[in-house]
């Protein structure tokens, strides 16, 4: 048995999508972790399963590189949506993950934006582990929290490279304080307009962007009165922007393009 896959990259994000339209799901967390092997696999920093949907174009379901679950990841939406919609005369698709109904457009220039849906504010939704206040987590750097599908804690700091990404992140993501673990930002505010964002992303380590960190980062900061409606978010990757109206969803828009795709055989694990 095989399984066919296209390897894309949003800004450096990178992630493999594999199409099981019409065909049984043989995707399971030992078969996502070897995929996402980079030394005997494709390597990743989120999967994508595609499959059938009767409300849908499409239904959705993401793995990390661990071989863990997650219910959101905004570049792979998007890489989704800009392979569906390839050689049609379409510029929109709906498509459904654990989130809900997401829908997804391309504009002029070929970029894709995706309605991430509404952030997650309450501690219960987030989730964290006890009540407390997500403006104002009782951390050592007075962090903010949301929840995109996915939890998010985002850090504020004068300065995002002097940051010790790896070592803070790595402990923040599994404090007691966040029972699903946490994706964890560092966040220089640049201008209202404009931010510099550095990532830890749970069960991934460090990658070059996230799309739902970019959200859940952007969120944070104009909860904060720190940011606008509308922010340019620079990852080490590249730039996406992030909308909110403070009201209904985050919309999420950048490139993604297509690194390359082929077929990957399934062999028993070795014991």
């Amino acid at each position: 048995m095989s399984i066919s896959f296209q390897k894309m990259h949003a800004n450096g994000d990178d992630f493999v999508i594999v199409d099981l339209r019409g065909q049984a799901n043989i995707i399971d967390r030992h078969v996502a972790r070897r995929l996402g092997d980079r030394n005997r696999g494709i390597g990743f920093n989120q999967l994508a399963v595609i499959s059938d949907c009767d409300d849908a174009a499409a239904q959705l379901a993401f793995w990390n590189p661990d071989g863990s679950m997650l219910d959101a990841c905004g570049s792979a939406t998007r890489g989704v949506a800009w392979t569906l919609l390839q050689g049609t005369s379409s510029s929109s698709v709906v498509l459904r993950t654990n989130r809900g109904l997401l829908s997804c457009s391309k504009d002029r220039d070929g970029l894709i934006s995706v309605d991430m849906g509404k952030p997650l504010v309450d501690w219960r939704d987030v989730p964290i582990a006890r009540a407390v206040d997500t403006l104002s987590l009782p951390l050592p750097g007075d962090p903010a929290a949301c929840g995109m599908g996915n939890p998010h804690c985002t850090f504020f700091v004068d300065d995002a490279e002097a940051v010790d990404v790896a070592a803070i992140g790595a402990a923040i993501e599994v404090h007691p304080l966040f029972p699903q673990k946490t994706n964890v930002h560092f966040v220089q505010v640049l201008s209202p307009t404009h931010i510099r964002l550095r990532i830890w992303e749970r069960g991934g380590g460090i990658p070059l962007g996230s799309g739902s960190c970019s959200c859940g980062a952007a969120v944070n900061g104009m909860r904060r009165g720190l940011l606008g409606h509308s922010v340019a978010v620079d990852c080490d990757g590249g730039r996406v922007t992030v909308t909110w109206d403070g009201i209904g969803g985050v919309f999420l828009k950048g490139p993604v393009e297509q690194s390359f795709s082929g077929v990957w055989p399934v062999v028993p694990e070795r014991q």
